[in-house]
């Protein structure tokens, strides 16, 4: 299929949603993508490296246009439209759609699947961002905000992180949880006495600092003296 358009309409969508088919993975990679993804939507099982080649065709067109049909019928077309608002340079086009699709997303998959390219020109608007999803309702739409926040763990942001992490000591989602831990996992390595007195203020749920202690724990970039420390702040 021509995936290489400037325009794409119902019809080329329909086409494009039957070539996704024929790459249809067998049933026991189905079972096992579903399982591991969690989504309500049914899961093709393509492979890799078949959606990052799709990916990168689609961007060569107009691919805004294509994202903008909204292809919402499985799991591999929301990993594509991810992929896509990804690679979208102005920003207010970005963070229309990725508003859209952060409202939409079921699971982690098609979260972490999201790159941000932030930079001096952008930064502050990449924060309140992060700051609007973390205080959606939406458990994945949080997670999006999390993700983001892993661009901002340097000295001139990680106040930033901590205040907007703290208003989640409460959250139960498991998905938007382990988010957080894996982010406190980065802040402790990239700023460590910093996270350390952060921790010491109790702003996690225990579930959280338990978690966060044992990726440490588990992290080549941990020290050994440091993963023997972190124990005695678990709850």
């Amino acid at each position: 299929m021509e995936l290489n358009r400037l325009n794409w309409n119902k019809k080329d969508g329909k086409e494009f949603e039957n070539y996704l088919n024929s790459l249809i993975g067998n049933q026991k990679e189905i079972e096992f993508e579903t399982r591991i993804v969690g989504t309500s939507l049914p899961c093709l099982a393509i492979k890799t490296k078949q959606v990052k080649a799709i990916v990168r065709e689609l961007a060569k067109g107009n691919f805004v246009k294509f994202i903008n049909l909204w292809l919402w019928n499985n799991h591999t077309e929301t990993v594509i439209i991810g992929e896509l608002i990804s690679r979208i340079k102005n920003f207010d086009e970005f963070k229309k759609l990725l508003t859209k699709y952060a409202l939409c997303v079921d699971n982690w998959a098609s979260c972490d699947t999201l790159k941000f390219k932030v930079d001096k020109q952008n930064e502050n608007m990449f924060l309140e961002l992060a700051r609007d999803f973390i205080n959606n309702e939406k458990p994945f739409a949080r997670r999006i905000g999390l993700r983001i926040l892993f661009k901002f763990l340097d000295n001139e942001h990680i106040k930033d992180v901590f205040e907007m992490v703290s208003k989640l000591k409460d959250e139960e989602h498991y998905y938007v949880n382990m988010a957080l831990s894996w982010l406190m996992c980065d802040a402790f390595i990239k700023q460590r006495e910093k996270t350390l007195e952060f921790l010491k203020l109790n702003k996690l749920s225990d579930f959280t600092l338990r978690k966060t202690i044992s990726k440490c724990r588990d992290s080549f970039r941990v020290s050994k003296e440091d993963k023997e420390l972190l124990l005695s702040f678990r709850p």
